[in-house]
């Protein structure tokens, strides 16, 4: 129909004007009505017309001057009923409306205030309009009366209905719910529950809600839900529960308590959403904020925070500790040559190589371009940083080994010391690349900030360097001194003693060179090496026909490993001595690594028949406790309590309690550093069974030992 309404409009156009108009105007008019008829078919039948709105005026005392026929719809009065009635017999008998009056005043005259009310019909039904009021006004702007429009909303809804509607919100709502009766009993459920914990209604409701403990919160925590529960108040959070596959996951959760009329509780209620998602999303963000991508390694916002915590420690414990930064040589060349890809791929290797050869507790970041940094938290002495650099450069020493590629770099280390160099992080990083670029322009692998550490760092690689050449070149030597018997004067035994025979320095004393060789791992070689010339030398003096006696060898910490028992028998047998010509001595601080572990070793090497002393007793941190545990045969007296014999009060009373302790145990007991008759006269007077110290003779070559043996040297006191 519209097309052909078109058509003719068309053909219309091209007639005579002196036609037009009469024709015109019938087309336009089937025109029109062809159009309305499409439009109500394109309208769907079920969509209601919007409901109409009823509008009335009233004076302003509040008689109504007019009402259309849409509120006689709406309200069942007729107009010539209403006209002149006030408008208070519409209203509800407990309606108050003195508040539409308020916001009149609120809102001024100019504006519109619309609020929802109830209103009475003629049959007496009460409804909820929206009502909208404005002032009417005169050509003087005089107000003159009120213009009001309503329209009918929907009623509240019943009780019934809104149990109904909370049950249905209650089981298609996202979040899980848990409701347990005053026994602690899960009454319901909804679908939600069952899709995040896996727990059908079948499987939970009668049961509590310890189904979903994951284990993972303390008391305290729990007695804080359990207060919520017992209704100290709603308690909001997040807690780790598991589900019934055993998985844990988070949970965000309010838990709070419903009372009964009488105010008792009646049930618990708990609302939760699994948060996994959520989590994992801040876990990337975090990652993304605190971690290098390329690298994996801790960026230095993360560096930041853990240094931080670790000034703040170091400030209170009174502790040092070192920053390092690391510059890689040649990755600039690598990457214009063989491309960025390349660069990243040996910045990835180098970073796992730094990571091998750090302490677990060591922070290796990544700070920018080429540069890394590690922080040593804690370290024991301020030369360890520099053996720290050392083995970092030693790491990627090798070449590294790409896919396609061999490449070589350097490193170059700065280091700041804690908190000597700086008490701040920023400070510190500061330095320590101050000291990198140093190192750098002078070509060397690392340098301290400070130029006092440097001196020290290299005082300890210069020892390091040519203790490994004293092992090479047999500069290192035994000495022997004698342990004497307090009872019969006689040499019991001896203590075999390292010496350093240096070719220009001479005699390097051992509180020099042993403390640089337990921290960088030559004291294993030391130690082998003691244990061989040791054996080789007792051989030689038996071979002589010389009647020996025990020959005491100290023993490092790192020696004592499951493999102690084997590498002590295999070096006997090569030198043909006999277990009981041998004492091994190990110290206290050798006893807090792990008792039982030392414990079984000890008993092996008692079980091949070596005897055991513990050396510098009372200076250490073993157990008296673990001590009666312990296979050992003799205890030795440190010489700093022997020193104050027999005037000290405080060492007389250790010394005292050592030798009582000892006998009571049956251990022999040997007194280090005795140097005057007064301390071996009080030592012999205690009960103690040997002396050792210079009072009858320093350590001496082995050549005169051997001559003190055949002479029968003696103490100056005749035996009791």
């Amino acid at each position: 129909m519209v097309d052909k309404a078109i058509e003719r409009c068309l053909a219309l156009s091209l007639a005579a004007r002196t036609q037009q108009g009469e024709a015109l105007a019938a087309t336009l008019a089937e025109l029109d009505a062809a159009l309305a008829e499409v439009q109500a078919r394109s309208v769907p039948d079920n969509v209601p017309a919007a409901p109409p709105e009823a509008v009335l005026t009233l004076d302003l005392a509040g008689y109504v001057t007019s009402w259309n026929a849409a509120a006689e719809t709406l309200f069942g009065y007729t107009a010539t009923e209403v006209l002149g009635q006030n408008i208070l017999f519409l209203h509800a008998d407990d309606d108050e409306d003195d508040h539409i009056a308020d916001l009149f005043m609120a809102e001024g005259d100019n504006k519109t205030v619309v609020a929802e009310v109830r209103r009475r019909r003629k049959n007496g039904d009460v409804v909820w309009v929206k009502l909208a009021m404005m002032l009417l006004k005169d050509e003087s702007g005089d107000p003159v009366g009120m213009h009001a429009s309503m329209t009918q909303v929907h009623e509240p809804l019943s009780e019934v209905d809104k149990i109904s509607l909370h049950a249905r919100i209650i089981e298609d709502s996202d979040q899980g719910v848990l409701i347990t009766d005053a026994s602690e009993r899960i009454v319901s459920i909804n679908s939600a529950f069952t899709r995040i914990t896996g727990y059908t209604p079948s499987e939970s409701l009668g049961r509590t809600p310890d189904l979903l403990r994951s284990g993972v919160h303390d008391a305290e925590f729990r007695a804080k839900v359990r207060a919520a529960m017992s209704g100290a108040g709603p308690w909001r959070g997040e807690i780790v529960g598991r589900r019934k596959n055993g998985e844990l996951f988070p949970q965000s959760v309010t838990i709070s308590a419903v009372r009964d009329e009488d105010g008792n509780i009646s049930h618990t209620f708990s609302l939760f959403s699994d948060i996994s998602v959520h989590k994992d999303a801040e876990a990337r963000m975090q990652r993304m904020a605190n971690y290098d991508t390329l690298t994996g390694l801790p960026n230095q916002c993360l560096l930041s925070q853990l240094m931080g915590q670790a000034l703040t420690e170091a400030r209170r414990s009174h502790e040092h500790g070192a920053l390092l930064s690391v510059e890689i040589g040649r990755l600039g060349a690598i990457s214009d040559t063989l491309g960025h890809d390349v660069g990243n791929e040996v910045l990835q290797a180098v970073g796992k190589q730094f990571r091998g050869v750090l302490r677990e507790a060591d922070v290796l970041a990544r700070l920018d371009g080429n540069r890394f940094a590690i922080a040593l938290l804690h370290i024991e002495k301020r030369e360890h940083a520099a053996i720290v650099a050392q083995k970092l450069a030693a790491s990627v020493a090798a070449p590294i080994e790409l896919a396609q590629h061999t490449l070589q770099v350097r490193v170059h280390t700065g280091i700041a010391v804690y908190p000597e160099d700086g008490t701040d992080t920023a400070t510190l990083i500061r330095h320590a690349d101050v000291a990198t670029s140093k190192a750098v322009h002078g070509e060397v692998e690392f340098l301290f900030y400070s130029e006092e550490m440097n001196q020290r760092a290299k005082e300890h690689l210069r020892i390091e360097s040519e203790l490994r050449q004293a092992l090479v070149n047999k500069e290192l030597q035994l000495y022997y001194q004698p342990k004497v018997s307090l009872r019969s004067g006689r040499i019991v035994g001896a203590e075999a003693l390292l010496r350093w025979k240096h070719p220009v320095r001479g005699m390097v004393s051992p509180g020099v060179f042993i403390p640089v060789a337990e921290e960088t791992g030559l004291i294993l070689e030391l130690g082998n090496w003691v244990l061989e010339e040791a054996c080789r030398q007792v051989r030689a003096w038996q071979d002589d026909n010389l009647i020996m006696t025990p020959i005491a060898v100290n023993l490092s910490a790192r020696q004592f490993d499951a493999r102690l028992p084997e590498r002590m028998a295999d070096v006997m047998r090569r030198h043909g001595v006999l277990p009981e010509q041998l004492m091994l001595e190990i110290t206290e601080s050798l006893l807090v690594g792990g008792a039982d572990n030392v414990i079984s070793i000890m008993n092996e090497l008692v079980a091949m028949g070596l005897a055991l002393a513990l050396d510098d007793f009372g200076t250490g941190y073993s157990s008296l406790a673990y001590l009666k545990k312990f296979p050992i045969s003799t205890l030795k007296i440190d010489r700093s309590f022997v020193i104050g014999l027999p005037y000290e009060e405080n060492d007389c009373a250790i010394a005292r309690a050592i030798v009582t302790m000892a006998q009571q145990l049956r251990q022999e007991i040997v007194a280090e550093g005795v140097e005057t008759a007064e301390q071996m006269s009080f030592l012999r007077e205690l009960g103690c069974d040997q002396l050792q110290g210079y009072l009858f003779s320093p350590p001496v070559p082995a050549d005169d030992f051997a001559q003190m043996l055949r002479e029968g040297k003696r103490l100056a006191f005749s035996s009791r």
